[in-house]
């Protein structure tokens, strides 16, 4: 981890600030339930103790970090095949001598992605390893429907509007518990899609990094299915039937061969390049407009810029979006554990995920983290799963659109719960985050 000044470590305090935090984050669900009375507790209980084995294990099992650890190598060598494409269409102007290029070096993992996931599909390979999933988390949460534990497992490998197709014929008969936690699990997860160009965000030219963000990318990914179920239940709790059946996702090929998957995936991952290119675009420039109004004429003619300098110690160079995300998200940092010098920052980062996405997060801190701005490693780590999921308001949009499609008598309900959902998907980040910064230390 180059540029990190020093770790936290574990401690008496990191523990109690990490359960703090954890208290937080139920305090906030608990506040904003639909039904106190009728949150299930033991549910609560299951899934934060297997958040914390989950924790425990790849920390301190050797078999599980080696595992860990051996799967983001395995997804690092998916992005450098990527390079090989990009090399042969760019040649020399797709070389890392001069830097990394977002556009050239990070994006186009998307279109390989995408092709794989789409012959994995073809394959059944992912449907096996989602039932498998489905199956144990059917196990685990008993108070949890077929169809419910086949999205969210789903989710761990697919978007937020592929994943409920797995179960599109049970989706009008869902009531709105039930619907609540599809719509929080698509939000609190992030898709394998996307998964390589954060990896190539974060980790740029240094395999060894790439690595060890894969690590933590791969577990806060299977660490938000529980995270999840148990927010979703506490912010919309059970209190209609359900329907218990197994249910197992359909290995019937959509297409007629194996060029034909691959076709349709690498179109898809076109499409998904091209949609998040522009919104990079938009959003960054979005941001430059704001932050002109804010530095360049507001900080700039009440001396807000100077004094913004002064009380962040230099880390902040003016009166900007990000320096007023960061102090307005600063106390919460603090309750989950964030490095009190840390908490600006990783603030500023949780807010830029939540009012643009998520992408524009992990470019701001990949640049932070060059710049040496972070104090401790753990900070870093932290921000990782903070930022791993989908939760933002352009999000809501997208699920209305992909729901609206697939069960079109559930929109109204899907509109009036967007917003509870998209709060569920960001505090399935921050307990992820939460749990793993009072163990990791």
């Amino acid at each position: 981890m180059n540029g990190m000044i020093e770790s936290a470590g574990f401690s008496g305090t990191s523990l109690l600030r990490g359960l703090l935090g954890m208290v937080t984050v139920l305090g906030i669900a608990y506040l904003f339930s639909t039904n106190r009375k009728r949150i299930d507790w033991r549910l609560v209980a299951s899934g934060l103790f297997l958040q914390i084995v989950f924790v425990l294990s790849i920390l301190y099992l050797p078999f599980a970090g080696t595992f860990f650890e051996y799967a983001g190598k395995i997804f690092v060598k998916l992005v450098d095949f990527t390079q090989e494409g990009v090399s042969f269409l760019l040649g020399p102007y797709a070389a890392k001598n001069n830097g990394i290029v977002f556009l050239i070096h990070s994006l186009p993992t998307l279109i390989f992605f995408s092709a794989l996931v789409s012959l994995f599909y073809h394959w059944g390979i992912i449907q096996r390893v989602i039932n498998l999933f489905s199956w144990l988390l059917r196990r685990l949460f008993r108070n949890i429907s077929g169809a419910e534990g086949l999205v969210v497992a789903g989710n761990m490998f697919l978007g937020m509007c592929e994943s409920p197709i797995l179960a599109k014929n049970h989706l009008p008969r869902m009531n709105t518990s039930e619907l609540f936690l599809v719509m929080v699990a698509g939000m609190g997860t992030i898709a394998g899609t996307v998964m390589g160009a954060y990896i190539g965000i974060l980790g740029g030219g240094d395999p060894a990094t790439q690595v060890f963000f894969a690590k933590h990318l791969l577990s806060a990914s299977v660490m938000a299915a529980p995270g999840s179920i148990v927010l979703a239940k506490m912010l919309c709790p059970q209190t209609e039937p359900i329907e218990k059946s197994a249910t197992g996702a359909s290995t019937e090929k959509e297409h007629q061969g194996v060029m034909e998957a691959l076709a349709s995936g690498t179109s898809t991952g076109l499409k998904l390049m091209v949609h998040v290119a522009a919104m990079l675009l938009a959003f960054i420039a979005l941001v430059a407009l704001v932050n002109y109004v804010c530095e360049g004429i507001i900080g700039r003619y009440t001396g807000l810029n100077e004094w913004v300098v002064a009380v962040t110690g230099g880390k902040s160079g003016g009166f900007t979006v990000q320096f007023l995300l960061g102090a307005v998200l600063s106390p919460f940092m603090w309750l989950i554990g964030v490095p009190t010098e840390d908490m600006m920052p990783v603030g500023s980062l949780l807010g830029q995920k939540t009012v643009l996405n998520e992408f524009v997060a992990y470019l701001q801190m990949q640049q932070w983290k060059s710049a040496g701005l972070f104090v401790y490693e753990k900070s870093v780590v932290m921000s990782t799963y903070l930022l791993c999921g989908f939760a933002n308001f352009s999000s809501i949009g997208m699920m209305l659109g992909g729901f609206g499609v697939l069960a079109p008598e559930k929109r109204p309900l899907i509109a009036r719960l967007g917003f509870r959902a998209m709060m569920a998907g960001a505090l399935v980040s921050v307990l992820s985050a939460t749990v793993v910064g009072m163990i990791a230390g």
